[in-house]
């Protein structure tokens, strides 16, 4: 396969098992380039939707991570584990869990909305002195993180069986479902843990036109590689820009868009072609 000389962006449907940069990796074989990175981590466990920037699209991966996310995830109460999905060690066990009535479960959930302020998890890239904090746990270190500001803009019940339920959230950029989980199940006095996860979107991407590795394998990965300009399908906003003023930004110079309502980072196209991505002045 040959990838197109600009570039960019392959939504990689993940299995379960391998970890993000083994998917990389996995894609680098694959298409033949050295030149990728994934926009966003999923744990181990996880699978789901994993945007894959490739070639001089690599560059277009600090604009995609931002992007919001929604997820289906399956939790169990009753039950918690050191790092609050079904792959760690169970460090504790409540009773209760299965007479919860289905209102106190439905109330502790709203209440896990809007604005939050969560503790990551212990096991998580988050950096402690520039080290990943799994790494300082693993080494029997004692971590504390402090906590960060998430938004969680949905958060509902698709199912309950007992203590096991099906859920559906979307939210911000940084947001650890597993936290989440273990927050609900705090709310509720019973604990709880992740033992399903399945990113279903990242921003306006979809897991329903991801590429399987099995696909990527048998060579069919090149269909699924998005131009460059999926990044105006983010939501970042988009200025027109004349064809003369590709010669202006290739010498670092600025480029008058006359009156705009834009503000911050936007991204200049022309003729529907991302030509550059810059700060309104």
């Amino acid at each position: 396969m040959t990838v197109p000389a600009a570039g960019g962006v392959l939504p990689i449907d993940k299995p379960e098992g391998p970890t993000s940069h083994d998917v990389v990796a996995h894609a680098r074989r694959a298409l033949k380039t050295r030149k990728i990175g994934h926009t966003g981590t999923l744990d181990p466990f996880a699978k789901g939707l994993l945007l894959v920037c490739v070639g001089p699209a690599t560059r277009l991966s600090p604009f995609l991570t931002g992007l919001d996310k929604r997820y289906e995830a399956e939790a169990l109460l009753g039950v918690e584990t050191d790092t609050l999905d079904k792959d760690g060690e169970v460090t504790a066990r409540h009773e209760g869990a299965e007479d919860l009535a289905d209102a106190e479960v439905v109330a502790a959930i709203a209440s896990l909305t809007g604005t939050l302020s969560q503790v990551p998890p212990m096991y998580s890239a988050k950096k402690i002195r520039g080290e990943a904090a799994h790494r300082r746990v693993r080494r029997g270190e004692t971590v504390e993180l402090s906590p960060v500001s998430v938004v969680v803009r949905e958060f509902q019940l698709l199912e309950r069986e007992g203590p096991r339920l099906r859920l559906e959230v979307a939210c911000s950029s940084g947001t650890y479902i597993r936290a989440l989980a273990r927050d609900l199940g705090r709310a509720l006095g019973v604990g709880a843990h992740l033992t399903a996860l399945r990113r279903t979107e990242v921003g306006a991407f979809t897991v329903t036109e991801a590429v399987s590795l099995d696909q990527l394998d048998a060579a069919e990965g090149l269909p699924w590689i998005r131009p460059a300009d999926a990044l105006l399908r983010a939501g970042m906003p988009h200025v027109p820009m004349p064809e003369s003023a590709r010669s202006l930004l290739a010498q670092g110079r600025t480029v008058d868009c006359g009156e705009r309502d834009e503000e911050g980072m936007v991204a200049g196209v022309c003729d529907g072609e991302l030509m550059a991505i810059g700060e309104m002045a």
